[in-house]
């Protein structure tokens, strides 16, 4: 008997059902010569202090760092989980061979191989590693079964992100706690969690300390055009008046027009990220409402694996977009323009080099059915965005005039949209988040200029105020996570930057979460703000090791290295020992005697609609 162990009920019906394993029994199915059944997510956890040694229940400093000579798996405390692990277990000891179905990512890998070490499985294991979960692509994964050892990388990085988050988050918070925290006060600290509640409490002290400054410049009107004068500011109204009451009397004379032709190419696909912050622009989802939509539009076959990080397709899965998009019923009117014609192939959105385990997430082709107006409406985004790297780029050209008055030079800008390529699928507004315009004239029309033509114009001071920066929303927050806390909008670069990005694309919705719920960061509108106490644990914290995005965006590249196989899982672990030991002794030296009280309450999430 073979047996395959899927992550969820409802996957492993599925999978029966493909197997012909159609005989339902009191915790899998079976027939055919197979035997499927499930976890419910994790069913083990690495063990607690205490289940290291008794006196490490009782939270003292004496004990700190609490460092195990080697880490441990446990059951999760819990009936229904007994109960499973038990029909597990007695199943994997019938079988000839057990074949690990689950989610085909890092934690997917954790989870199936703690449980079998759990049960002691010494049975020959391969692996189902699909991204979909289309009958197509599970017929087609059983066929192409991967070696258990091929995936031991995946298996060895997660181990290595669950101990040290257990290193960093345990023997830090107890440590915070015992010596900060007013009686009763809990202050939660994580590898994670604590330097993206830095980002958030580092944009409110910028905000909150930023003073606004008046400058002005000077602009003119020219022919229904206006213009502006070439890189003058001025702090003072009085410096403005003295140049424009020199330009008053003179003409306005074109001195250069130039055209050129330019082409803005389709936006990329969606990796989770990416899909996140753009359902928080448009649907004002929070990143964990994204996550669980797309979750469930995986599990009802309409869309690809979404805990992703690549905004890239392979070349095998070219051959299969046309009757992807075919299929696409809803979005045919969408589809005309590119009709007839061979499909476009882009190394921006094909390259084999840029995937490792999955791909971006785009429609299987299943049509959808039975979708809530969230998943709807999600879906809509992801097709749409699938459909446009196919289209044409956007052709414009863009004009420039420089003039001047006088001695003083000014310049105007504008745009011309000749073809608008796969820009035609999007409204204006959805356009407009996904690009910025220095020139507040970028898209205008202008008349037709010649060089040397002169004329009378109006000109005027414009007063401008300083602006500080704006609050992080969930989706500004997750790019910031994404790139380490760098500003960046420009898409190569940030591909660039996701090596050492803090967290994964899978976990960083739940880290969001967890910040509200332990009360240091709430929700205003779309904005993120720090609560008090949010602020005051970062100001408490001296240690960058435990708050800078960039130090944890290395540690991250890590573990990156070490599921590649090019970093060792050993020097990783003893890194975080040594960290966490210098840190105990930093803080143990501390004499300020600050202490920190309870958090507020977080407010409860408003239910949205589904």
């Amino acid at each position: 008997m073979i047996l395959c162990i899927t992550e969820k009920p409802s996957v492993g019906k599925d999978i029966a059902a493909i197997l012909g394993a159609t005989r339902r029994c009191d915790g899998y199915y079976e027939g055919g010569g197979y035997c499927v059944t499930w976890t419910f997510g994790h069913l083990c956890t690495l063990k607690e202090p205490d289940d290291y040694r008794p006196e490490w229940k009782r939270w003292a400093l004496g004990s700190l760092p609490m460092i195990p000579d080697r880490f441990g798996i446990k059951l999760i405390e819990d009936s229904g989980i007994k109960r499973q692990f038990g029909v597990i277990k007695s199943l994997i000891e019938q079988a000839d061979e057990v074949i690990n179905c689950g989610d085909a990512g890092q934690e997917g890998e954790l989870i199936q191989r703690w449980v079998m070490q759990k049960a002691e499985c010494r049975k020959p294991v391969k692996r189902l590693w699909i991204s979909s979960l289309t009958d197509d692509a599970i017929k087609d994964g059983f066929s192409h079964l991967r070696e258990h050892k091929d995936l031991e990388p995946l298996y060895t990085a997660g181990l290595c992100r669950a101990i040290g988050d257990w290193i960093l988050g345990l023997n830090a918070t107890r440590l915070y706690t015992i010596k900060y925290g007013l009686r009763g006060t809990v202050l939660s600290i994580g590898r994670v969690q604590t330097p993206t509640l830095a980002l958030v409490v580092k944009r409110q002290h910028e905000i909150d300390n930023f003073v606004p400054e008046n400058y002005w410049e000077l602009k003119t009107l020219y022919r229904d055009t206006l213009f502006s004068a070439t890189g003058k500011s001025f702090k003072t109204e009085e410096e403005g008046k003295k140049l424009l009451e020199e330009v008053k009397a003179d003409l306005l004379e074109i001195t250069d027009v130039s055209k050129k032709k330019g082409r803005e190419a389709p936006p990329r696909l969606f990796d989770l990220t990416s899909l996140q912050v753009e359902c928080n622009r448009k649907l004002g989802l929070s990143a964990d409402d994204t996550l669980r939509t797309i979750q469930s539009l995986y599990e009802k076959k309409v869309a690809t694996y979404p805990r992703v990080d690549t905004t890239y397709l392979t070349d095998d899965i070219y051959p299969k977009c046309k009757d992807i998009l075919n299929r696409l019923k809803g979005f045919h009117p969408l589809l005309g323009p590119i009709r007839g014609q061979k499909l476009r192939k882009s190394k921006k959105v094909f390259d084999n080099s840029k995937v490792t385990d999955h791909h971006a997430i785009i429609p299987t082709g299943v049509e959808p059915a039975g979708l809530t107006d969230r998943e709807n409406a999600v879906f809509r985004i992801i097709a749409v965005r699938f459909i446009a790297v196919f289209f044409p780029d956007c052709e414009f050209e863009q004009t420039s005039v420089k003039a001047k008055v006088g001695k003083v030079p000014f310049k105007a800008g504008g745009r011309v949209i000749i073809d608008p390529g796969w820009k035609q699928l999007y409204s204006k507004e959805d356009v407009a988040g996904d690009s910025k315009k220095d020139d507040e004239s970028a898209e205008s029309v202008l008349p037709v200029f010649s060089v040397g033509e002169k004329g009378p114009h109006k000109p005027r001071l414009a007063k401008k105020t300083t602006q500080p920066p704006k609050y992080y929303t969930e989706g500004t927050l997750l790019k910031a996570m994404e790139t380490a806390g760098s500003d960046v909008d420009d898409e190569e670069l940030r591909e660039s930057l996701k090596a050492n990005g803090i967290g994964r694309p899978s976990t960083r919705a739940a880290i969001i979460e967890i910040l509200y719920k332990r009360g240091y960061i709430r929700r205003e509108r779309k904005s993120l703000r720090a609560t008090e106490a949010g602020i005051e644990l970062i100001n408490l914290i001296d240690e960058e090791l435990l708050k800078s995005a960039k130090l944890t965006g290395m540690w991250e590249r890590r573990l990156r290295e070490i599921e590649r196989s090019n970093y060792s899982a050993g020097e990783f672990i003893s890194q975080l020992k040594r960290m966490i030991s210098e840190i105990t002794i930093n803080v143990l030296k501390d004499n300020s005697n600050r202490k920190i009280g309870k958090p507020e309450e977080p407010s409860p999430k408003k239910k949205k609609k589904q």
